[in-house]
């Protein structure tokens, strides 16, 4: 059985101070074996919170990196000075990113290579507008998007590493959620371009998340779908609605 996998993704909220008393307000209170949890904090708060993470169950994760190890790239991050602080997770591709940066799925590629190199988990996200789901394009944009963002990474990195968040971009930060069942639809979908990319046994290995609007409300019934292993945590990450979640 796939073991369910949670994160939480700050987006660029809480500065240090902030973010270093929330961990200590929520860190006792998740301390299950059975979940898989991970705080994707921004930047500047990685440090700091690598220190006040470390010995507990919850696992330090980031927002971004870049696909180069180092050089002239003015702002960005690399995989290398993220494993200097203990990170273990990297969210690539979001649907922000993608939208207000420009990232492509080869972009997402590189990045996700990038990591695998430092065994830094990358959490790859896909997802689709409302237009192409009203266009009932939905499941070719999906496809597209796993084929390319997984392009080349070895069967034993899809198996160990790699997890894939489905975050249909119409139910982020809209307060809308799409049905367990269409969320289940999607990930069972994933599943299955995955074993067509490598084989049944690294499709029934990898972990899909769904990322949209998630909140104590709907989680139990999102989580126990058939194909949705875990959760990509906005909004009610920065608060402690994201413990309920944990403990769904």
């Amino acid at each position: 059985m796939r073991k369910k996998i949670i994160a939480g993704n700050w987006k660029m909220n809480y500065c240090v101070n902030k973010a270093e008393d929330f961990v200590n307000e929520i860190k006792d209170a998740i301390n299950t074996d059975e979940v898989d949890v991970v705080i994707c904090p921004n930047f500047v708060a990685l440090d700091r919170l690598s220190d006040l993470l470390d010995g507990t169950n919850i696992k330090l994760g980031a927002q971004n990196v870049y696909f180069e190890d180092k050089g002239a790239y003015t702002g960005e991050t690399s995989v290398c000075m993220l494993a200097s602080v203990g990170v273990n997770y990297c969210i690539v591709g979001h649907s922000e990113r993608r939208q207000y940066f420009g990232e492509t799925d080869e972009i997402v590629n590189k990045k996700a290579k990038k990591l695998l190199e430092k065994d830094i988990n990358p959490i790859v996200c896909v997802g689709e507008t409302l237009e192409e789901r009203e266009a009932n394009t939905m499941f070719d944009v999906v496809e597209k998007q796993v084929r390319e963002s997984l392009d080349g990474i070895e069967e034993a990195q899809m198996k160990r590493n790699v997890v894939i968040a489905y975050e249909p971009i119409w139910a982020i930060g809209t307060g809308k959620t799409a049905t367990a069942e269409q969320a289940n639809e999607m990930c069972r979908f994933i599943r299955e371009v995955v074993s067509k990319m490598y084989n049944e046994s690294v499709a029934q290995a990898v972990r899909i998340q769904y990322g949209g609007s998630v909140k104590p409300a709907n989680a139990n019934e999102i989580l126990n779908m058939s194909d949705i292993d875990g959760a990509l945590v906005g909004g009610a990450s920065l608060t402690n609605d994201f413990v309920a979640i944990v403990n769904y």
